[in-house]
């Protein structure tokens, strides 16, 4: 969440889409199945930072070839978790550089003596550069710190009688550069009055902490030789039948078959096929409904695909099963419809943050954030700034959360952050984000950017190559299933000129992100009034607000989605009349905001998602006392008096939402559990 002046970026979902179709291999999500198995490798590894002036001391010694206790003292490391918070040794907080990971497993051995056996490394997520070696063996490189990558090491453990023991090294660089995302700088301090000799400082340009690690677990899985590589899924409805289109990947052999059922949570199967792809119709389908939205909402089918296939060594199968939710999305010039009904996002911004772990992967955590978020009648929310592990978006498959997809393309506030090289990796991720998430139901928006400064020059031409993929700049406007119910967006200037002068997009762009969000056909705004200007004048909100709304809409006739709001909060601070950090501050402050959202929200606004759901840790700064605080819960999940007035806020609108016109207080929020 920058504070400079930026101008929305825009995209086109369906050609991320097609692009991301064009990458080498799947990604589906690790699985067991009567073929396939997994061994998680989270837990205690082994642990060093490379603290010599060059930061490449490990690479001069090659710590990568013998185990990594004998190059020197290691500490216990905790995977999945961020290193920084983790020790004593404050030279770990803010350490910039490379860090080396080792563990040491005993694999099962039919995994190595079975050829028909492949065996994958996989890493669920290394920030920010990764560098791996299986046995000393140089196996992987990936750049990108929130995505997963793999490599077959089948060579590597199938190679006659040597002992079932893996060494895993992994060296990962957290140092960001402008052409990283999120990109950063690196500045000498050369006073020597000041700073010793090759004193150096790394400067971002967002407003988190850079956590860093193996933020995500390590697995060791396996897949037949012959095998289903990647599934790929897009849904409509036909008048009460649901249609499911799939489109299946197989690697490793020509000569297969290959079988498809659709079951339901009964387990009942409703639909068959066979071969690469088909179309399955599902009479009287159950739709994927967002929570609160439908009475059985996150309805969702499985797709069982089997494989039969022929190898030299003999006949093999593989079987692997995919969550489906049947549902449409479509923009008009005023509303976001979901399964044709209008949908209203009321819901949140996130961070991966907590106590300790950082950034690191925390199934207690998130199971609490679900509950919490469905205690306050959230139906959505963004992954800000980056994509989330992949089990977030499976809890929002499975709860009806629907999500704003992010990719890291954050703080990219600088011309030399624009270039070539920051272009084709900021593509690449893209294309990662999307070949990973694409078959998500809760998935209805893909996000390419937050808040870039698109009023450089600098950063005018490398909006053009999204929009004119494939060669088809419209495309996204009129197709239909993926492409068209997750369109993309940016998120730009956070305190736009109210007449909107200050953005300016590509033609075929759908939806504006100026603060606001750029969608297909619709945009969100993010804007802090009385907060970073006009600070303390709670009464001048409605009216600016209100301003803002029309000039947007009377110049781009696209629906708006308030995508950021808040104020920073310090629990426990009170203060009658409301002062800034209070508690009564930030709640009067959304009190303002909901009643110029009220004025607007059954004609052109769609949404809005605060700023934030929980306080989260960023750089020291004057102006952050640790970390950011603007959540309506603390950083340890515990309610601010906000939680409270927005709780009861969002259950009024879903009640409104599933009993129209109708009901006089909210049904829902008297029975609802979460109580």
């Amino acid at each position: 969440m920058a504070r400079g002046s930026a101008v929305a970026w825009a995209a086109l979902g369906p050609l991320l889409w097609g692009c991301a179709l064009g990458l080498q291999g799947g990604m589906l999500y690790p699985q067991e199945s009567p073929s396939r198995e997994c061994k998680k490798l989270d837990g205690l590894w082994s642990f060093r930072a490379d603290f010599s002036d060059n930061r490449r001391r490990g690479f001069e010694e090659q710590w990568y070839r013998r185990p990594l206790w004998e190059s020197g003292p290691t500490v216990d490391m905790p995977v999945p978790s961020s290193f920084n918070d983790i020790s004593q040794d404050w030279r770990l907080r803010h350490f910039v550089g490379w860090v080396w990971y080792e563990r040491e497993v005993i694999l099962p051995e039919r995994w190595t003596q079975d050829l028909r056996t492949r065996v994958v490394l996989r890493i669920g997520s290394a920030h920010s550069y990764a560098i791996v070696w299986v046995n000393g063996v140089d196996t992987l490189e990936h750049e990108g710190g929130y995505l997963p990558f793999e490599a077959d090491i089948s060579n590597l453990v199938q190679v006659g009688p040597l002992p079932s023991r893996l060494r895993i090294t992994i060296a990962i660089n957290n140092t960001l550069t402008p052409t990283t995302l999120p990109p950063g700088t690196i500045q000498y301090l050369t006073d020597t009055s000041k700073y010793p000799k090759g004193y150096f400082v790394q400067n971002t340009y967002f407003d988190f902490f850079n956590y860093a690690g193996l933020q995500r677990s390590v697995l060791l899985y396996t897949t037949p030789t012959t095998y289903i590589d990647d599934i790929t899924v897009t849904t409509s409805v036909e008048q009460d039948s649901g249609l499911v289109n799939y489109q299946i990947s197989v690697k490793g052999s020509n000569l297969f078959e290959l079988e498809v059922r659709l079951l339901d949570a009964e387990n009942k199967v409703v639909a068959n096929g066979t071969g690469t792809q088909g179309q399955l119709k599902v009479p009287g389908a159950s739709l994927w409904w967002p929570y609160l939205m439908h009475e059985r909402p996150a309805y969702l089918y499985s797709l069982e695909v089997q494989l039969t296939a022929q190898t030299s060594l003999g006949p093999v199968s593989d079987f692997y099963t995919l969550p489906v939710g049947i549902r449409t999305v479509a923009v008009t010039k005023s509303q976001f419809l979901i399964n044709g009904k209008p949908f209203y996002f009321h819901g949140v911004n996130k961070h991966e943050d907590a106590d300790i772990r950082g950034k690191g992967f925390d199934w207690p955590l998130l199971v609490k954030d679900f509950n919490l978020l469905r205690w306050l009648g959230a139906n959505a929310f963004r992954t800000s700034h980056y994509p989330y592990a992949e089990e977030v978006l499976q809890m929002c498959d499975r709860y009806g959360i629907v999500v704003i997809d992010e990719c890291p393309g954050v703080g990219l506030a600088l011309p030399q952050f624009f270039n070539n090289v920051s272009l084709h990796h900021h593509m690449q991720v893209m294309e990662e984000v999307v070949r990973r998430d694409k078959n998500h139901p809760a998935v209805v928006m893909w996000s390419v950017a937050n808040e870039p400064a698109s009023h450089l020059e600098s950063a005018v031409l490398p909006a053009c190559p999204w929009l004119d993929w494939e060669g088809d700049p419209g495309r996204w406007l009129a197709s239909v299933g993926v492409s068209a119910s997750r369109p993309a967006q940016w998120e730009g200037c956070p305190y736009p000129d109210s007449s909107g002068d200050q953005i300016s997009t590509h033609p075929n762009c759908g939806f504006l992100f100026c603060s606001f969000f750029f969608f297909l056909r619709w945009s969100l705004t993010v804007c802090y009034y009385s907060w970073y200007h006009d600070y303390g004048h709670l009464e001048l909100i409605q009216l600016q607000l209100a301003t803002q709304f029309e000039n947007w809409y009377k110049k781009y006739q696209k629906p708006i989605i308030q995508s950021e709001y808040g104020a920073e909060t310090i629990a426990g601070f009170h203060q009658d009349p409301p002062l800034m950090f209070t508690e009564e501050y930030q709640k009067s402050l959304l009190e303002q905001y909901h009643l110029g959202l009220d004025q607007k929200r059954r004609k052109y606004v769609v949404g809005e998602l605060i700023w934030n759901f929980a306080d989260f840790m960023t750089e020291q700064s004057p102006t952050r006392v640790l970390g950011n605080k603007k959540g309506i819960f603390t950083r340890q999940r515990q309610p601010k008096s906000a939680a409270f007035l927005l709780r009861e806020r969002y259950w009024k609108i879903a009640n409104e939402t599933r009993y129209p016109h109708s009901v006089a207080k909210s049904q829902c929020l008297e029975n609802s559990p979460f109580t």
